[in-house]
């Protein structure tokens, strides 16, 4: 119906105007993962080049291979940042198509330098898919895709956009969609090109959305524009900056000074304290953070800065910490 085409369009006009691109846009109702098998599915035609630092980025580069397609990994120590140099040196020495990788490993806590990464590697490769899951930094981190020079970065509603999940938000390139014209058997739920066509056509879904999510992504864009794409950014920035000088007095960083995300903090565990015990008290004063992510469970632990939360909330967490944990 004509409403849902206005809410529907209406959401693409906030979004392209939050992030500042005129790039297309799309939001499927899915999980952020869905654009790991589209990428794979639509973007792959035959080799991929994954950079692999944490878990999320490993996820993907397991999701593209198990589409059937080929990969090649750069693996990086979990803690250490993807730098512009190791990708241009593993380009020029393989026949890829598209490179895929994390903008910010939500395990790990490390923000890639993915504008560094954009401008290095469109020089020398242009035709390359620059393919970035941004899933925990989209929408609380600074993502102007024109600038990126990516061609397709996606996240989902329940981080920084602070949001139920549920739908995922992907900015798509003039050249991705020209690029699945040239891969064969894309699947209906992972065509890219086929919802690209669809909307063209029709502003609509090729399929059920979610939408009752929509009309709270509508209204959260409201709140977002008002707040400003400079001002939300510079919130989040001075939530990481205070959670890090808070870390490092009591603890240390787990990422490679430098590369610290803006979303997430991952703090080393220094002092041998359980994490899941300090949950179980956090939780009777209604707060919760989150333990370390697979073989970094216990070894550090992880406290979120996105969304709508602000400096005075995680001054808040972390003086519970400190209370609990007795530093």
């Amino acid at each position: 119906p004509k409403e849902f085409t206005e809410l529907y369009t209406g959401i693409f006009d906030k979004l392209q105007k939050f992030h500042k691109t005129k790039q297309w846009v799309t939001v499927p109702t899915a999980s952020g993962t869905l654009f790991m098998d589209m990428t794979a599915r639509s973007l792959v035609k035959e080799k991929a080049l994954c950079c692999v630092n944490g878990a999320f980025s490993k996820r993907c580069a397991d999701t593209i291979k198990a589409c059937g397609k080929e990969i090649e990994k750069i693996e990086i120590e979990w803690g250490k940042a993807v730098k512009p140099e190791m990708i241009l040196e593993k380009l020029d020495s393989g026949k890829f198509d598209t490179l895929a990788l994390c903008h910010n490993e939500t395990s790990t806590g490390v923000r890639n330098p993915i504008y560094e990464i954009g401008k290095a590697v469109k020089k020398e490769h242009p035709d390359i898919m620059y393919v970035i899951d941004s899933v925990s930094a989209m929408g609380g981190d600074k993502v102007i895709p024109e600038e990126i020079q990516c061609d397709l970065i996606y996240a989902s509603t329940q981080k920084a956009y602070a949001l139920p999940p549920g739908l995922a938000i992907g900015f798509v390139s003039d050249a991705a969609i020209k690029r699945c014209e040239e891969v064969p058997n894309r699947g209906r739920y992972t065509d890219l090109k086929g919802l690209y066509d669809y909307y063209m056509k029709k502003q609509q879904t090729p399929s059920t959305p979610n939408i009752s999510l929509m009309y709270a992504l509508s209204y959260q864009l409201d709140k977002m524009l008002e707040e400003t794409s400079e001002g939300r950014h510079k919130r989040h920035e001075e939530m990481a900056k205070w959670t890090q000088g808070w870390a490092k007095k009591h603890f240390e960083m787990f990422p490679e000074p430098g590369y610290e995300s803006i979303t997430v903090s991952t703090i080393k565990n220094t002092q041998g304290k359980s994490v899941a015990d300090l949950n179980k008290e956090l939780a009777k004063r209604d707060y919760m953070i989150s333990n370390g992510y697979g073989d970094l469970k216990e070894k550090t632990f992880r406290i979120g800065h996105m969304g709508e939360w602000t400096t005075d909330d995680i001054k808040d967490v972390c003086g519970h910490i400190e209370d609990i944990w007795e530093l």
